[in-house]
């Protein structure tokens, strides 16, 4: 075999080797890139996680706050229904009993108190609630 032949024939194994470790080298630098962008989008569900569990902790501790603001808001600015002389309707009937379980109070104390007599009219004329 003559010195030129083996020159090539050892820089083309040189350069097929070295071409066949730098394809593996990539392959596992890729590999390890892959998981770490694995990793991050596990760390950003569990981000979005815990931000989507504040926000809507927010949101049940503002609705209760509204809850409350509305309850204390109808509570004070409920209409009393208008009475009809002979008027036999539900409402009317449940208004008249309310005032004559009304009038027992205010005769004992003389005075009936705001949140007595809102809790009387509310009381018989609004169903029960299911609040949490």
């Amino acid at each position: 075999m003559s010195t030129a032949s083996r020159l090539t024939l050892g820089m083309a194994v040189t350069v097929s080797t070295a071409i066949i470790g730098y394809v593996h080298y990539k392959q596992s630098a890729d590999r390890l890139r892959l998981h770490d962008g694995v990793l991050r989008d596990v760390e950003q569900q569990q981000r979005r996680k815990h931000e989507n569990t504040y926000t809507l902790q927010q949101q049940i501790d503002i609705t209760k706050q509204l809850k409350a603001r509305e309850a204390t808001s109808n509570s004070s600015d409920t209409p009393t229904p208008p009475r009809k002389e002979g008027c036999n309707c539900d409402a009317c009937t449940k208004y008249q009993e309310s005032e004559l379980q009304l009038q027992p109070r205010a005769q004992k104390s003389g005075v009936v108190s705001q949140a007595e007599d809102q809790s009387v009219n509310l009381g018989s004329l609004s169903p029960p609630s299911d609040k949490v």
